[in-house]
């Protein structure tokens, strides 16, 4: 995964998996693994290529605007609780430095190109534990 969002993975590794990335640059700003350990790539004061083409509530190019925070994970495979303890931690130190106003997905922003976090994702836990 820290490869994927550096741009250094070797797409001559596993070609069949990896050729659709070949020229595709991706970075997030941060990443929880599934154990919960956490990557930063980007400073939040700076713009991460996370989201791609997208809209929120009729602002395009969610880049400008937005943290982005991926998972490990895949769409249907449940995020562990060490996820879901990190991104509280997490997300409560963003909300303390800067004006979040919504916690939403790709699925939110890119809908039909982009489906994390997907339905395994829950999103009434991870609310609960922010308190919100």
């Amino acid at each position: 995964m820290v490869r994927l969002f550096t741009n250094s993975l070797d797409i001559t590794a596993h070609p069949y998996y990896y050729a659709h990335l070949r020229d595709v640059k991706v970075s997030a700003h941060f990443l929880v693994c599934r154990d919960g350990a956490l990557f930063q790539f980007v400073s939040c004061n700076e713009r991460a290529w996370h989201a791609g083409l997208s809209n929120w509530r009729g602002r395009d190019r969610c880049n400008d605007f937005s943290v982005g925070v991926e998972l490990e994970g895949s769409d249907d495979l449940s995020y562990t609780d060490s996820q879901y303890d990190i991104l509280v931690v997490l997300t409560r130190a963003l909300r303390a430095r800067y004006p979040i106003a919504e916690l939403v997905g790709h699925s939110d922003i890119a809908p039909g190109r982009k489906t994390d976090p997907g339905q395994a994702f829950d999103w009434g836990r991870y609310r609960a534990m922010l308190g919100v």
